[in-house]
């Protein structure tokens, strides 16, 4: 078996699918790439067990087709320090030695036999499959992803929840502390049903969606899923269990409301954080008319800080406290330049709204408040 292709098309592939790879296995096979030479183009899976990538690259000539396991050591690395260029691979099939060829010099190793690579199982016969853009795809995670949990006690939160709607798509995530939700009302999937994405697959899948990426397939029954965009095709076990019924968490009727500048008041909460508690990080927001006063001390170091920003606020005066790395991941991944946040009281949780809400989402992100301390 021969061929050639160009060494920054399967770097890139092996880059972005090298991700799903752990660096320990139960079966020790799977700390290898498969390649499956075919007839134009070279399909390469890897796959930790539970979540299972596939990518297929161009090839530029081929001379026969097969099967084999490369070690990422003996094949990404050297690419990794390669320039750009046409590169050879010859596959000697009695020993399974391999030979990289390459403008200025060579090297080989031995590949691994296939057939002892595991088989990925299909999904069922009744599995359902929608199709979205693959820039919404892509916001959901990006939105929802920094608010998934690492529960160990409670798995349904360490995923995203999919909560897909006759008309309408939403990604939930929440670890208790923080909850998003974003509703895209342009996908219409013309069913009910919904499963939880665990954050592997999730990640993998927001590192390699293009922004020139067109659509996305989704396709799941109730133990798996399979997306697919462009080039790339990743295929997990989802997380089993049922997700909270997160509607009943959003309080209603918030009629404190604050609009405020996003980026200001991010800088105010980085400079004032310096001094709040190492182990609570706790701010207080005091709000009164069109102003916030942001506190934060440590009474066991004997620091403080309090810096005032102009908002529009007509409420009630009230005080609330807030885990600030919270309230920063949040207000660093809406992208509007104003947000508004709304209020009920000081013991309920508060809402984040972007001003610039696109037509068709409805972004929401909740934050639970902190009970005063030293102040």
């Amino acid at each position: 078996m021969k061929f050639q292709v160009l060494s920054s098309e399967l770097l890139s592939h092996l880059t972005s699918i090298s991700r799903v790879l752990n660096s320990k296995n139960a079966i020790p096979i799977l700390d290898n790439f498969l390649f499956n030479i075919e007839t134009d183009k070279l399909v390469i899976t890897a796959s930790d067990g539970d979540t299972t990538m596939v990518t297929s690259v161009a090839l530029q000539s081929v001379e026969g087709t097969g099967a084999l396991v490369v070690s990422p050591k003996n094949l990404l690395e050297p690419l990794k320090e390669m320039p750009q260029q046409e590169i050879s691979v010859e596959v000697d099939e009695e020993n399974l030695e391999i030979f990289v060829t390459y403008e200025s010099g060579k090297f080989n190793f031995i590949a691994g036999d296939a057939k002892d690579y595991p088989v990925q199982k299909p999904l069922n016969s009744d599995a359902q499959t929608f199709t979205l853009p693959a820039q919404t795809l892509l916001a959901g995670i990006q939105n929802t992803f920094f608010a998934t949990a690492d529960d160990d006690l409670r798995p349904v939160m360490n995923g995203i929840f999919f909560d897909i709607r006759e008309d309408q798509l939403i990604f939930v995530a929440s670890d208790s502390k923080k909850l998003v939700r974003l509703i895209n009302k342009a996908v219409k999937p013309g069913f009910t049903a919904n499963f939880i994405l665990p954050k592997k697959p999730a990640n993998i899948l927001k590192n390699v969606i293009a922004k020139d990426a067109a659509d996305a397939t989704v396709t799941f029954d109730s133990k798996s899923a399979r997306i697919t965009v462009g080039d790339y095709s990743v295929s997990c076990r989802l997380i089993d269990g049922r997700f909270p019924r997160y509607e009943s968490v959003i309080p209603k009727n918030n009629v404190n409301k604050v609009t405020i500048e996003r980026q200001t008041l991010i800088n105010v909460l980085r400079r004032v954080a310096v001094f709040a508690n190492a182990a609570t990080n706790q701010v207080k927001f005091d709000l009164t008319n069109d102003l916030i006063t942001v506190s934060a001390q440590d009474i066991d170091f004997s620091v403080s800080a309090t810096e005032r920003v102009s908002c529009s606020y007509s409420g009630v005066a009230m005080a609330i406290g807030f885990r600030a790395s919270f309230l920063v991941e949040i207000l660093n991944t809406i992208t509007s330049a104003e947000v508004e946040i709304q209020l009920s009281d000081h013991a309920r949780a508060a809402l984040i709204v972007p001003i610039d809400n696109n037509e068709e989402e409805d972004l929401l992100m909740l934050i639970m408040p902190m009970m005063l301390t030293d102040f």
